[in-house]
């Protein structure tokens, strides 16, 4: 009886403590999520399904841009001393000046008084076009000297083609310095000025720092890349003979070496080429017409050098090739 009466004092106690205790703390209650977020959420939401994402703004208008701190750095970034006159023409496409031009129209502005002192990126865009063409053709001869003129288009024209030139254009950061008319910009205007760019380069380095970047920001792109996906060839098997008849040696012939699922719907059989009872190449195919088509391009392969497991290309300052090569583009 007398522990009862301590034990519910003592309780009584305590309780009293703690309730003078706690008006002297103010407790708030704080929400992980406000109760307006997920109503205004939904109307986001719903706004974007309608109206669709805002259009791209580009960089240029947007806070914190300096034009001449970012042509300056895009210098420095890419370890090019470019004339920054020269670099910043290049980035000047005619329907930039265009556009301008007609929206100062548009506002009334003497056309006389606040004349563009500008000038476009075409003489600048033809020489880098001019040099790159050349400067791709020698190094393919030099890099592949059995493969033929075809090829070496071939090759060329892969690696000019806009898809590759606007790929590399807009990794490099060209496409946030360029002067448009329209954002995004078009694959030709970012062609254009990427040549206008090459041009700049060679104006202002020289031909063999101009061939130097080429080769270590155009020329990589071939890694990884079948030669015969950027050189169609109609009949293999024809080509294949005509070299071997320059070389006096004989006359390839298929055999069937092996197949498998003949009877199936996915058969598969390979086809050897024999030349002086050598093997040649092999090749596989759902048929066997298929199979001798694509033997014929392994060996076509073997034959100019570009193959799988070829040795890869010497990128490193110190190329045997480079200074005959830059000498040859520079003549042109």
């Amino acid at each position: 009886m007398a522990s009862g009466y301590i034990l519910n004092r003592g309780v009584l106690t305590l309780g009293i403590h703690c309730q003078r205790a706690c008006r002297n703390v103010s407790l708030s209650q704080v929400r992980e999520k406000k109760r307006w977020m997920k109503a205004y959420t939904y109307l986001m939401a719903k706004k974007l399904k309608l109206e669709g994402p805002p259009p791209p703004k580009p960089r240029s208008q947007q806070p914190h841009w300096d034009y001449h701190a970012e042509v300056q750095s895009f210098s420095t970034r890419l370890q090019e001393n470019f004339s920054l006159d020269l670099l910043k023409t290049a980035f000047i496409n005619p329907c930039y000046l265009q556009a301008e031009q007609e929206r100062r129209k548009g506002l009334g502005v003497d056309s006389e008084t606040t004349a563009l002192v500008l000038k476009d990126n075409i003489q600048l865009s033809e020489k880098g076009t001019s040099f790159v063409k050349s400067f791709l053709t020698d190094w393919c001869r030099a890099s592949f000297p059995s493969l033929p003129g075809e090829g070496v288009e071939g090759i060329v024209g892969h690696l000019t083609s806009p898809a590759v030139v606007t790929y590399v254009a807009r990794n490099l950061g060209i496409e946030d310095l360029t002067m448009s008319a329209e954002f995004p910009v078009p694959d030709d205007v970012l062609y254009s000025t990427f040549m206008a760019v090459i041009g700049a380069l060679q104006e202002s380095s020289g031909a063999q720092r101009t061939g130097l970047f080429l080769r270590d920001f155009l020329v990589t792109e071939l890694i990884g890349k079948d030669l015969f996906d950027m050189w169609t060839v109609v009949n293999p098997m024809g080509l294949l003979v005509e070299e071997l008849s320059k070389k006096n040696v004989p006359l390839p012939e298929p055999r069937l070496i092996r197949s498998a699922g003949a009877s199936t719907v996915l058969p598969l059989y390979f086809v050897g080429l024999y030349s002086d009872k050598k093997l040649l190449a092999q090749g596989p195919g759902e048929t066997v017409l298929a199979a001798e088509e694509e033997a014929a391009r392994v060996a076509l392969r073997k034959l100019y050098g570009y193959t799988e497991n070829r040795k890869p290309f010497d990128f490193s300052p110190q190329h045997q090739h480079q200074q005959p090569l830059i000498q040859s583009v520079s003549s042109n």
